[in-house]
């Protein structure tokens, strides 16, 4: 019997980056090699669930992707010397079939001509699978803006002789910034989908851990990579109790931390021990601490806010994000009472005006206030504004029990 297509489909998006890092190794050419893949999955949608999965579904989707990068080739130059040229790069089948070339292809994403926002937008696509209009929306950016940015950072790589190789370790600091960036989001993604029925994408966020993973094992003295694991791993670790049988989100105060997955938790704590206080403190060790609170309290009411506070205060000074600030008035609603909190909402409402998140956080601090006409209005804004389902559902139902709970006033 053939997979089912949502199965094929988290299938082909795992295997994406390294069929991808295989053909540009093996040929040298990155934007042709993206174009050919696209190609080569949209046959792999059409036949697989009809003919089933191959038996070596990583190989086929190599054969299809050179195939067709040849066939472009032989469109633009003579057949003869894109055959002799072939023939000169022809590898080792089972070197390429036994090869992740994930890392790299990571790495030659956060090339240096580019800007930040291109490399992280480019990576997304090709290594992390996300669609052009999921990235746009992490963005906040139309999304024919962000394929015109995605196309011009593959010509500027291109340009810029961009090579299929390891960086050197004089090139690896440039752009190391951008590759956690770039894991980051593509666990924010999985952790919170932006598009779908599915609150979760765990491809994404399973393939962002195992690529932080190998990041770590490639700078183990690297504080900011051992704290973008641990951060990863002690947010992962709450995924089981993060939705309920309906599929909407829990809360994080109304979660059950017995479902909680102790072993990440442990790991992630280990990890940021070993690094917190000992390397230059950077936004994701802060970050990890922050979700090590929530983890080490036994309950909500419990969570040490003043400390999650502060160090949130921390974060802001380094990082100059509204988000973060946002988020710093969630905590400041539960140590020093809603209105304190919302007064900090209001720091970046400007700022953050047309995004789900101020709504949702405002409308939770104005129900906690006692505010419920305010509340629901803010509540309906975010799941007007919400782009994945679960949310916006959740959002609606919110909206919904403050109305029934004003009329039986």
């Amino acid at each position: 019997m053939a997979e089912p297509q949502p199965a094929i489909e988290d299938l082909l998006r795992t295997l994406a980056p390294q069929v991808l890092g295989a053909v540009t190794r093996r040929y040298g050419d990155f934007d042709g090699a993206e174009d050919a893949l696209q190609e080569a999955m949209i046959t792999a949608l059409e036949r697989w669930p009809r003919d089933g999965v191959p038996e070596h579904p990583r190989g086929w989707l190599i054969t299809a992707t050179s195939h067709r990068l040849i066939d472009r080739w032989r469109s633009e130059l003579a057949r003869r010397e894109r055959e002799e040229q072939d023939h000169r790069r022809a590898v080792d089948e089972a070197e390429v079939a036994d090869t992740d070339d994930t890392l790299t292809l990571l790495f030659l994403c956060c090339h240096p001509s580019l800007t930040p926002a291109s490399a992280i937008a480019l990576t997304l696509r090709a290594v992390g699978g996300l669609t052009t209009d999921e990235i746009a929306r992490a963005f906040l950016v139309p999304s024919a803006t962000m394929g015109q940015r995605i196309s011009r950072a593959k010509g500027k790589i291109k340009n810029a002789g961009g090579r299929f190789a390891p960086p050197t370790p004089e090139e690896r600091p440039a752009r190391l910034v951008a590759v956690l960036r770039v894991l980051y989001l593509i666990f924010t993604e999985g952790h919170t989908a932006t598009a779908g029925d599915r609150l979760h994408r765990v491809d994404l966020s399973d393939e962002a851990i195992r690529l932080t993973r190998l990041l770590r094992g490639l700078l183990p003295e690297d504080g900011e990579v051992a704290g973008l694991l641990a951060l990863l791993l002690l947010v992962d670790a709450r995924r089981a109790a993060r939705t309920g049988t309906d599929g909407l989100p829990v809360p994080l105060a109304d979660q059950d931390r017995g479902q909680w997955d102790r072993t990440l938790i442990t790991e992630g704590r280990l990890l940021l021990d070993e690094v917190f206080g000992r390397c230059p403190v950077g936004e994701y060790q802060l970050q990890a601490a922050i979700a090590s609170l929530h983890d080490h309290a036994p309950t909500a009411e419990a969570t040490d806010w003043p400390h999650i506070v502060a160090l949130y205060g921390v974060l802001e000074r380094i990082t100059g994000s509204p988000v973060v600030t946002l988020n710093r008035a969630v905590a400041v609603g539960q140590a020093d009472g809603p209105r304190a909190g919302l007064a900090v909402a209001a720091e970046v409402a400007e700022a953050l005006a047309g995004h789900q998140r101020l709504y949702a956080v405002r409308a939770h601090l104005l129900e906690q206030a006692g505010d419920r006409e305010a509340a629901r209005a803010d509540y309906l804004e975010a799941a007007r504004l919400a782009t994945g389902a679960p949310e916006r559902r959740f959002l609606v139902l919110r909206a919904a029990r403050l109305n029934a709970e004003a009329s039986e006033a």
